[in-house]
């Protein structure tokens, strides 16, 4: 793609990556196969190409962005399946970010979407915050499910029952049993711990089981995946240097930094980028990136081993974006089969199931047909679990389905010797 920048403006190193990022597009559209919102709406400008012209066009003009391309950026589910569709190596996602980063701080919204946008910013990044928030949700819940647009929306993913406080405490640290094959920070985040405190058990269970030793660091919070799902660029930086903050002590003594949110672990392992410019922590931002890991990776290395037989158990497994795009990592569904699952995939499982960060909740038209859309494709595999290895994911499929829907390293802890997943059905398994 040709572009028009002056020499002045490329001088700006953001200005320089956007040009160099919009050179490699040749027009193909390839991308538009593969993208969900253009695949719903139709619309050129809804499809990765379409949104490229439209930033082009905006950052060449160095002008504000006006409401069509706020709009049809806040379409965009940052699903990053038209990078792995793309022949020619466009990175979208990183131009997507400066796009939304510009609408952010340029573009008009109506009071009723500034309210919603701060108030997700606020509220959620926060565990104590977050759970006061979903205590009201639960109390006012069947309420706010009758409410029409958005507010409906969001009550939907509101849980009917508060889930128990979290057990994997912050600051705690958890032997390996048996002899240390390795040392481990789990980053517990924000979301998971409230809504699904289970997941962080099972991990530490499963890697505590096979020789890792466990490290929860204090005052790691929220690692500014979701401020930058809504181009709040300033919010997520200074979440990020938080979290480098709290794990910089531990850098020199570990294997790995794990994480079992896999739209956390995208963000994370693109540290580096994200506080380039902070002098202060640039350095030790790009060490983390590097250690950071899905807790599917690690396990990977372990051999791990099964200790019951769940050959009865048929896995639909859904293929997290964050993971399948982002990170091109497919260790959860190879071994949930090396321990005795059977795993089945949908019809196209590239596709987003309408998550996305904060996107089912900001973008519920588009959001509740992908999810529908995905419930009923896993549902077909005639699976009678589904696995995930994001709580996006799995908050949003089981809002939009009936078949249990757990996390993939709750699975593998139970194969392994844990408990079974909470709302399984267990009795065709020995």
């Amino acid at each position: 793609m040709r572009t028009s920048f002056s020499l002045a403006r490329l001088a700006d190193p953001a200005i320089a990556e956007i040009d160099s990022i919009l050179r490699k597009c040749v027009h193909c559209g390839f991308c538009t196969a593969t993208c969900p919102t253009y695949l719903l709406t139709g619309d050129e400008l809804d499809g990765p190409r379409g949104r490229i012209y439209l930033m082009k066009e905006m950052f060449e003009a160095d002008v504000p962005a006006d409401e069509t391309v706020r709009d049809h950026l806040d379409r965009c589910l940052g699903c990053l399946n038209c990078m792995t569709t793309c022949p020619s190596g466009v990175d979208y996602g990183r131009l997507v970010e400066h796009g939304k980063a510009h609408v952010e701080a340029t573009a008009p919204r109506g009071a009723v979407d500034r309210l919603m946008r701060t108030a997700i910013a606020r509220l959620l990044p926060g565990r104590r915050r977050f759970r006061l928030a979903l205590l009201a949700g639960v109390a006012f819940g069947a309420i706010a499910r009758r409410l029409p647009g958005r507010l409906g929306a969001l009550g939907a993913l509101v849980p009917h029952r508060l889930p128990p406080p979290a057990t994997i405490k912050a600051g705690q640290v958890y032997p390996a049993q048996g002899q240390r094959r390795a040392r481990v920070a789990l980053v517990i985040g924000c979301i998971q711990p409230v809504l699904r405190p289970q997941v962080d058990a099972a991990a530490v269970r499963l890697l505590t089981r096979h020789g890792v030793e466990v490290v929860v660091p204090p005052a790691a919070g929220c690692c500014g995946a979701l401020p930058l799902h809504m181009g709040k660029e300033a919010q997520a930086q200074a979440m990020a240097a938080n979290l480098v903050d709290a794990l910089a002590p531990y850098l020199d003594t570990l294997d790995a930094i794990i994480v079992t949110a896999s739209g956390c672990g995208t963000t994370l392992k693109d540290y580096g980028h994200l506080l380039k410019d902070d002098p202060a922590r640039a350095s030790a931002a790009a060490r983390l990136g590097t250690l950071a890991r899905d807790v599917s990776e690690v396990l990977d290395g372990l051999a791990l081993k099964p200790a019951r037989d769940v050959s009865g158990v048929s896995v639909a497994y859904h293929d997290a974006c964050s993971l399948r795009h982002g990170q091109r990592v497919t260790a959860p569904k190879r071994l949930l089969a090396q321990l005795g699952f059977t795993v089945t995939e949908p019809k196209d499982a590239h596709l987003c199931c309408g998550s996305a960060g904060t996107y089912n909740m900001l973008q519920p038209a588009l959001s509740a047909p992908l999810g529908r859309n995905k419930a009923a494709a896993l549902a077909a595999t005639g699976g009678t679990v589904i696995a995930a290895g994001n709580i996006g994911c799995l908050t949003q499929i089981e809002t939009h389905g009936d078949l249990p829907v757990v996390h993939s390293v709750e699975l593998l802890d139970w194969a392994t010797g844990g408990p079974a997943p909470a709302g399984m059905s267990i009795n065709s398994v020995v």
